[in-house]
């Protein structure tokens, strides 16, 4: 089954496809307090909705980038539909494949749940960083542990013990890299059994609809596999939260911040 077909279905009623609420990225979007003509970049954005919230509130020129077909269409019908902003633009590709038109040019950069575009958490903070310039925002979402995890879970999942690391490493992963952690905004278990409980939902009324469908028997397969693996040790297991990053002013000689 295509895979972004898979994802298409199953998200289909997700207006953010990652464990948390849309009042917890309202938060977020507050949290920036952006200035006008704000430049920024949206990896793997998904339906679009965290980029069009910035260009609703903000009036932010950028790009939205994700490698479904799917999920760019939706986030153009998405865009048209709420603001029409002339200097915001999806693009279908790998995120792994975008560089900014010059190195530390962008004053934000994103990359919200999908770390395993750069090869993991350290590798899209490093992604992000060469995008930003001094006093630019990284912003990511990325998992984490909330307590060791069991044999029988990672063998369920197909996760690694290593895939993922704890709430602090997450966070000191950037301070080791020049960045402050200014907030960091965690999923609760609701934000997850939403997140979760959205997909199954969505499978069965696609299986009602379209019972002829060749894929629905693997679709089916892998979504209730996965709602087993949730159930019996995911929810206990597994955190995620949005990191708000700030890139520290460049400084001068004397050790103070050019303005």
């Amino acid at each position: 089954m295509d895979i972004w077909k898979f994802y298409d279905i199953t998200h289909r009623d997700h207006v953010v496809c990652n464990p948390t609420s849309e009042e917890k990225l309202a938060r977020l979007v507050d949290l920036l307090r952006l200035p006008i003509d704000t430049h920024v970049v949206d990896i793997a954005c998904g339906k679009g909705e965290f980029l069009i919230r910035l260009a609703e509130a903000y009036g932010v020129r950028g790009v939205g980038i994700d490698i479904s077909p799917f999920h760019i269409a939706n986030a153009e019908r998405r865009l048209k539909a709420r603001s029409g902003s002339a200097g915001i633009i999806f693009k279908k590709m790998n995120g792994a494949d975008f560089r900014p038109d010059e190195p530390h040019s962008l004053d934000l950069a994103a990359c919200i749940g999908a770390s395993w575009v750069f090869g993991g958490h350290t590798g899209t903070l490093d992604a992000l960083i060469r995008m930003v310039k001094p006093g630019g925002w990284v912003i990511v979402g990325e998992p984490f542990w909330l307590q060791e995890p069991s044999e029988a879970y990672l063998d369920a999942s197909g996760v690694t013990k290593e895939a993922f690391g704890s709430h602090f490493s997450n966070a000191q992963s950037g301070e080791e890299r020049g960045l402050d952690l200014v907030h960091a905004i965690v999923s609760s278990k609701d934000d997850w059994d939403k997140y979760e409980g959205q997909q199954w939902y969505a499978t069965v009324e696609y299986a009602r609809a379209r019972p002829d469908d060749p894929d629905l028997p693997e679709m089916i397969e892998r979504v209730g596999k996965a709602r087993e693996v949730y159930l019996r040790w995911g929810r206990d297991i597994l955190g995620w939260a949005i990191y708000l990053f700030r890139q520290r002013p460049a400084e001068s000689s004397s050790g103070r911040p050019l303005d």
